[in-house]
């Protein structure tokens, strides 16, 4: 069935086209921008915009408990798999990647409304950082055992866990896990089979074990170091040689507490690191406390534009185009294109003028579907 939309103006990912511009869309995906006779569908003064690429989420968790529980059974935590995938669909987010679950459960939740990207449980040493999810894994044999074996499981994107963190009793983000060459070998392993590789880490030593394994995409990137951030500008540029995406993980809901001297820091670091060219991309972590729920990724958005020094059409591209690239999809998502899935958003007014016009959601579309 073919349908075409109408709006007062289209963001198509990375440039803003005006003059009530058309989308069509024919099975689940965007054909041409004429209408060509159909009756037309016209959202009015909105602005349609892919829809968001989350590109890191913990679906699994409760943003109110307790990540480190895992004791629900599987039934429970799938509920809230698709309980907190429709809140990041109501948000305008048709794209989620999920960054660590227990036992594959996302897998089974294809049908939560957002499309589902899925790592499965984090590849993690022995009591390491999500450890309770049931990753673990030592040494160059036990880390090519597990990445084939979520290769077999039939993942989306091998998370591994480069450094320690800080919601792990006992495990420092300022920690390295897993040497360059273990981080090699999933990298080889993954590859062989088309998989990407994002790797989670927090502290300079693990970021450039990372980098100098050839990953695809790491996750934080903060460069903790005890007392504060200590970038290493070396790596940064190696990042920016090698193309490695930077999911900053960044997003969040407003919150009262005031900023600190090293949030501040950080944020100053990570627009320094644009300066240089490093692929920023918005994400959230959403899952693991009350201020990162499913819906925060727009926030993220606005916060690039403000603080980070993005223009606004680079902001918008940070959790469209360039989110589906660094998650390996960008051939069929984060763009209004033809060819590309008909997942799209409307929002009141311009974001291109105002950011904020991100949280003022009018239409959401799935594969062609109104879902909102």
């Amino acid at each position: 069935m073919k349908q075409a939309i109408r709006a007062a103006r289209i963001f198509d990912g990375e440039r803003e086209i005006t003059g009530e511009p058309v989308v069509v869309v024919a099975d689940g995906k965007i054909v041409s921008t004429d209408p060509a006779g159909l009756p037309v569908i016209d959202l009015g003064d909105v602005t349609l915009l892919p829809g968001l690429v989350d590109s890191h989420v913990h679906l699994a968790f409760d943003p109110f408990g307790v990540a480190t529980d895992q004791t629900d059974p599987d039934d429970v935590v799938l509920a809230r798999i698709r309980a907190n995938a429709l809140e990041a669909l109501q948000a305008g987010i048709t794209t989620v990647r999920d960054l660590g679950d227990r036992g594959y459960l996302t897998l089974q939740a294809s049908d939560a409304g957002p499309e589902v990207l899925v790592s499965g449980p984090p590849v993690t040493t022995t009591g390491g950082h999500c450890w309770f999810l049931g990753g673990e894994a030592d040494g160059l044999d036990g880390v090519r055992a597990a990445v084939t074996e979520r290769v077999e499981r039939g993942v989306d994107v091998v998370k591994i866990m480069a450094t320690g963190g800080s919601i792990t009793p006992g495990s420092s983000p300022f920690d390295q896990q897993y040497t360059t060459e273990e981080l090699r070998a999933a990298v080889e392993i993954a590859h062989a089979a088309g998989i990407p590789v994002t790797v989670h880490a927090h502290a300079s030593t693990g970021i450039k074990a990372a980098v100098d394994a050839g990953v695809d995409s790491i996750e934080h990137a903060f460069f903790l170091a005890p007392g504060g951030l200590a970038v290493d500008w070396d790596t940064v540029d190696t990042l920016v040689r090698k193309e490695i995406y930077v999911s900053t993980t960044t997003a969040r809901r407003p919150t009262a507490e005031p900023a600190t001297p090293v949030s501040l820091t950080l944020r100053e670091n990570f627009g320094r690191m644009r300066e240089r060219g490093v692929r920023l991309v918005c994400s959230s972590d959403a899952g693991i406390g009350p201020f990162k729920r499913f819906d925060s990724l727009p926030h993220g958005v606005i916060e690039f534009g403000e603080l980070l020094g993005f223009s606004t059409a680079d902001a918008l591209a940070s959790a469209t185009s360039v989110a589906a690239r660094a998650c390996g999809i960008g051939d069929r998502k984060g763009r209004i294109a033809p060819g590309h899935d008909a997942d799209l958003l409307a929002v009141a007014g311009n974001p291109l003028q105002d950011l904020s016009a991100l949280l003022d959601v009018r239409a959401v579309f799935r594969n062609g579907e109104r879902v909102v």
